[in-house]
Parts: structure tokens; C-alpha cells; sequence
């Protein structure tokens, strides 16, 4: 079957029977699409129709083929042009690729087959180009963070503000934010949307490494190191060398390896374990910790020194229960997402079960709400998701009233609420534990200010 994108090729040959015989020979392809022009003047005419190829005599009578080639660069410097000449000069040659040529084929007994590969070789570095094209165009879209950090909410605008600045420079940047806020993904934002995109991304959990293993894993090891290192390995620095270094849970990160970091940092360049060879390196910073690192500072678990490099331009994410909205923002763009993903028709999240979000405190922050969607979207037999297809983690809710500051009254609700939600809704039971009045939780209930569905 013919390519629905046949490569457009044209032919400009003076020789009318040279000419026909490589448009036949062409022609052979199904996937060529091909024209001969018999002059320079019928040929830049038709350039208009944009060929992707053209094949060019060097000698032709009306026009010099450097010329030829240079008025064909103006035009659209995209296309490739295949110099076929009559004589072998290696200087024309050398001059004709400098300016612009793809490739220089002598008419002789194996010019056809030259000229077959070399259109072979043309087409394998435009699909090449045209796939990196497209992956650059998905990483494009899969980081435009205002795509997948979603929020409205006055203390998410900050987070997207100070992206902004970040991506515009190459300063270290500090996130800080507890487990599940999407500390990771800021770091992917700033580097994806700064100078050093189409440069590597090195992340780093410091935390999930073992102690003994982890100056190697930053700096690398050469070989017989210790016992293991049977090769030369380089290390994260090296990985990420003209991009971003993303250390996560840098809090854990041990004193005594804080010091070697603060150094590297400084001098910008690393020797590996074992090894006594400079190795220059070039990256960007970015640490992410749930701790307070002044606190650790202070409590001298994290060196002062260290923390004056690593603060640069410091990102607090906000926790989710403190974002009001965004909470059902987020829920329903999970539950859009998860049904795309899986081939299930969309569905609603009832007011009733966007209140229930709400009144949780998500301890667990994005990452528990994403997951209680999803449950959510397959315990759900309609195209509606209520409050009962809603699993949370009532305890939870307890262990963290203290982390957002409320009123009194904002207090009383959520208690009455998760007590309500314990004991399934039962009201006489629920004023019997806390020993209020049952008036008192049907008027909230009535207020809207409880849910009982």
C-alpha cells in the first residue's frame, strides 16, 4: 500500500535521458513521489510545492549548481539537496556540503545505488527528527505545570508565582512541604520549564538510600572501591551534569556526608569514592524536605553552612487542607483522569460527597486524595459518586484537627462530623458520646453546616 506521505522528491537534470532513468528508478518506491524538471527556471517555479528532496546536476547550462543550491536554502532551508555531478571534485564537493548540501554522488556505475541509500539515510534522520519533535511537544505538554499543578486557591498561587521566577534563573531552589504535597513535581516544573529542559533530571531520594551507599550513589566510585565495586560507576552529580540535581528528603541526609556536599557545592566538582581524579560538574540544585531545616539546624542535625547554600529561592507548598477548594478541583480532575485511563464513562461528584472532602484533613495530602478518588470512581455503580463510595481515614481526621488553625466553631463541626461518620450517621448516639444536645446537631444539620448522607 502507497505511504499516505509520500517523500516528494524533484529531479533537476538537463541529461533527458539520465533524468528519466533515475525518476524511474525512484519511481520503484511506492512511498517517492517524484518530479523532473529539465531547467533551473521550471524548477525554482515549482518550489512552491515544497519538495522535500531535490537531486541536483551540478552542471547545469542555465544556472551554477552552488547557485542553484543557495536559491534553494533561501527559499526553504529545510529541503535536502543531493549534489550529482559529473566529475569527481573532492573541493566542490567539501564546498557544496558547507553550504547547505546533504550529500555529493559522482555519475557513475554505482550512483543509483549511492543515491538510494543515501535517500534511505534521509528518511531515517527525518523520522528521528520528526520523533523528537514529538517527544519534545509531549515533554512540553506533560510539564506545563499548570496542567498537573492544579489549584485556585490564594496559597497555591504562590507556589506558581515563585515557579515562575524560579524557571527563569538558575538559583537553587528549596521546597518544603509535607509528604504527598507534590514536592517532586515542582522541582520537574522548574526544570522542564527553565534553560536546562532538554537537559538531564536527576532525582535523588536521600532518604531511601542506605547510609553506606550513598556517597556513592552522589559521587560515584571507581573500581575496587570496596568490596561490590567490581567497575567504575559515576555517580547522581555526574548523571545530571548541565541539568538538574533534585536531592529529595535532603533533611535525612547523614552530618558527616553534609560536609563532602557543601564542598561540592562550593568548589563544583566531585572525586569519586576511591578515586583521586577532579571530575568538573555543572548542576542545578533543587532539595525538597517535609522538615524544618532551621529547626535541624538548630537542633545541630543539619550543618548552618549547608543551609545557606541549599536555601536559594525557598518554595513552601501549602498543605491540602489548607487550600479549601482546590480540594474538589483536584478530585474531580482525578476522577476525570482515572476514567480516561481506564475506558469508564465520566462521573459526578454529588455535593454531598465533595462536603465529606472537604471536611477531611488529608494527612496524606494529594497523594490521599488521589487514591481516595480512585476507589471512589470504582466502588461507584452509577454515573454519581456519593459519600458512602468515599473511603477516608477517619482517624486520621482526629490525629490532625490540631493542623490547620480554626475557629471554635470550625472545631465543633468537624469533631460532630467525624463522630457522626463513626458512628454511620447516628445522631442520638453521636449527642449521647459527646453529650450535646440532638437539637443542637439536627440545626447544624439543617444549616448545611453537617453531612448525614
Amino acid at each position: 500500500m502507497k505511504n499516505q506521505h509520500p517523500l516528494k522528491i524533484f529531479i533537476l537534470e538537463d541529461d533527458v535521458w539520465y533524468g528519466s532513468m533515475l525518476q524511474h528508478y525512484l519511481a520503484l518506491n511506492p512511498d517517492y513521489e517524484v518530479k523532473r524538471f529539465h531547467n533551473c527556471k521550471d524548477f525554482l517555479n515549482q518550489l512552491h510545492e515544497r519538495p522535500e528532496v531535490v537531486t541536483l546536476d551540478y552542471s547545469m547550462p542555465d544556472m551554477d549548481g552552488s547557485e542553484v543550491l543557495k536559491k534553494i536554502k533561501e527559499i526553504d532551508p529545510g529541503i535536502q539537496v543531493i549534489i550529482i555531478s559529473g566529475q569527481e571534485d573532492i573541493k566542490t564537493a567539501i564546498s557544496l556540503i558547507k553550504n547547505g548540501a546533504f550529500d555529493y554522488i559522482v555519475k557513475d556505475d554505482d550512483a543509483k545505488d549511492r543515491l538510494w541509500n543515501s535517500l534511505l539515510h534521509l528518511k531515517e534522520i527525518d523520522g528521528l527528527r520528526k520523533e523528537v519533535e514529538h517527544l519534545k511537544e509531549q515533554v512540553g505538554k506533560k510539564y506545563d505545570y499548570s496542567k498537573f499543578l492544579i489549584g485556585k486557591s490564594p496559597a497555591f498561587e504562590k507556589v506558581f508565582s515563585l515557579i515562575e521566577k524560579a524557571c527563569k534563573t538558575n538559583i537553587t531552589v528549596s521546597v518544603t512541604g509535607e509528604t504527598g504535597t507534590g514536592k517532586e513535581m515542582v522541582a520537574r516544573a522548574i526544570h522542564y520549564n527553565s534553560e536546562k529542559s532538554k537537559k538531564p533530571f536527576v532525582a535523588v531520594n536521600v532518604a531511601a538510600i542506605p547510609r553506606e551507599l550513598i556517597e556513592s550513589e552522589l559521587f560515584g566510585h571507581e573500581k575496587g572501591a570496596f568490596t561490590g565495586a567490581i567497575t567504575r560507576r559515576i555517580g547522581k552529580f555526574e548523571e545530571a551534569h548541565n541539568g538538574t540535581l533534585f536531592l529529595d528528603e535532603i533533611g535525612e541526609l547523614d552530618i558527616n556526608l553534609q560536609a563532602k556536599l557543601l564542598r561540592v557545592l562550593q568548589e563544583r566538582e566531585i572525586t569519586r569514592v576511591g578515586g583521586n581524579e577532579v571530575v568538573p560538574i555543572n548542576v542545578r540544585i533543587i532539595v525538597a524536605t517535609h522538615k524544618n531545616l532551621l529547626e535541624e539546624v538548630q537542633a545541630r542535625r543539619f550543618r548552618e553552612d549547608l543551609y545557606y547554600r541549599l536555601i536559594g529561592l525557598p518554595i513552601a507548598i501549602p498543605p491540602l487542607r489548607e487550600r479549601g477548594n482546590d480540594i474538589v478541583i483536584l478530585a474531580k480532575h482525578f476522577m476525570d483522569q482515572f476514567c480516561k485511563e481506564n475506558n469508564t464513562d465520566k462521573k459526578l461528584l454529588s455535593p454531598e460527597a465533595q462536603q465529606r472532602l472537604l471536611h477531611h484533613a488529608f494527612p496524606g495530602n494529594v497523594r490521599e486524595l488521589r487514591s481516595v478518588i480512585e476507589l471512589a470512581v470504582v466502588m461507584a455503580d452509577g454515573d454519581t459518586i456519593l459519600p458512602e463510595h468515599i473511603t477516608l481515614n477517619s482517624n486520621s481526621s482526629v490525629n490532625d484537627l490540631m493542623n490547620k488553625e480554626r475557629t471554635l466553631k470550625e472545631f465543633e463541626l468537624q469533631i460532630i462530623q467525624h463522630y457522626l461518620d463513626k458512628y454511620d450517621k447516628d445522631v442520638l448516639l453521636v449527642a449521647k458520646k459527646l453529650d450535646i444536645g440532638k437539637s443542637t446537631i439536627y440545626r447544624m444539620i439543617q444549616a448545611g453546616e453537617l453531612n448525614v448522607r
